[in-house]
């Protein structure tokens, strides 16, 4: 039998997949929402069984998974839909569960503010302002359920780095290490359990540190303050994982110049974020930065972009280091 050639996709098929493609994450989202993968255990079954154990309408989730599947996000077979290791991490009980991640992308008040995209491409300002007038970090601080899955969400994908950021980078240079803007403090605790002769400090505002009061031991102190006025540790090294993409270049400016009051000459930075590389292939991190732009105030940077935010805060950058998963740690000095 011949073998079927299959032709690039042209500029109309494109188009028509770009733009009809919203539907594939919003099914995404209401899966998690509805907790469909908690339903389905190692036993393939029908969409009519997880409809009736999940209260939803069978055909409607019958193709909804249909099409889910088609992203290796389930499978689809004999009649029946089984798991996939992406499906698996919609389950509320995986250890690496990425259910409330999902969740939170999918939140009503993000899918407003990208109704108001044309917003932020004329004026530069988040579309959220547009929906929310106390802003993306204001609605956290009044709605508490949600405030839970948002750092539920965040615990998720630090999972994902912190492996990463262990491998990658030897700790074993410093006795006193502060995680700044750390919150539950899962990176630093990981540091710390690799490097037993070294001890951390958490910073972060003390509403945060009371609801994790329970972390701190002999060797990891918490610390409380505001990261844009208050002092910080005096420490060896400092890690800001995810932290300085939620700002703008003059609100990271201040976060820096305010570390760097506190922080020792020669003391390390090391940042734990997404590079914006100079190329065309498409990827998470393209797609966050967007989400930072229209959600917060915030952007990922490119590798000039950090040189020139740090330099100006007191900083120098000295290299890159590939974290894996499209993150990397951005290793630089105080001067």
């Amino acid at each position: 039998m011949p073998t079927e050639t299959l032709s690039a996709v042209s500029p109309v098929e494109t188009l028509l997949q770009i733009a009809g493609e919203y539907a594939v994450p919003r099914c995404l989202h209401v899966v998690a929402d509805l907790g469909i993968a908690d339903a389905l255990d190692d036993q393939p079954r029908t969409a009519a069984a997880l409809a009736q154990s999940t209260g939803t309408n069978a055909d409607a989730l019958n193709r909804v998974l249909r099409l889910l599947s088609c992203h290796g996000i389930f499978e689809s077979k004999d009649g029946k839909f089984a798991h996939t290791d992406a499906s698996r991490l919609l389950r509320s009980d995986h250890p690496r569960s990425m259910r409330s991640y999902v969740r939170m992308m999918g939140m009503p008040m993000n899918w407003a503010a990208y109704e108001k995209l044309d917003y932020t491409l004329r004026t530069g300002l988040p579309a959220m302002s547009q929906v929310l007038p106390g802003g993306f970090w204001g609605y956290f601080a009044d709605h508490p359920e949600d405030s839970q899955i948002f750092n539920e969400a965040m615990a998720g994908k630090a999972q994902l780095q912190i492996a990463g950021v262990i491998r990658a980078y030897s700790f074993s240079q410093f006795n006193l290490i502060g995680d700044i803007g750390g919150g539950q403090g899962h990176l630093l605790q990981a540091v710390l359990a690799a490097n037993p002769r070294a001890r951390g400090v958490l910073f972060d505002l003390p509403r945060v540190l009371e609801e994790n009061s329970t972390i701190a031991s002999d060797r990891l102190s918490l610390h409380g303050g505001d990261f844009f006025k208050d002092n910080m540790p005096a420490c060896d090294a400092y890690l800001m994982m995810d932290i300085i993409h939620d700002w703008n270049d003059e609100e990271s400016t201040r976060i820096l110049k305010n570390l760097r009051r506190s922080a020792p000459a020669r003391a390390k930075l090391l940042i734990v974020e997404g590079v914006i590389h100079d190329d065309s292939k498409p990827g998470f991190i393209k797609v966050l930065d967007i989400h930072m732009m229209t959600l917060i105030t915030g952007r990922q940077r490119t590798y000039q972009e950090f040189e020139k935010l740090l330099a100006g805060a007191g900083f120098r950058l000295e290299r890159e280091i590939d974290a894996g998963g499209e993150f990397s740690i951005v290793e630089a000095v105080a001067v």
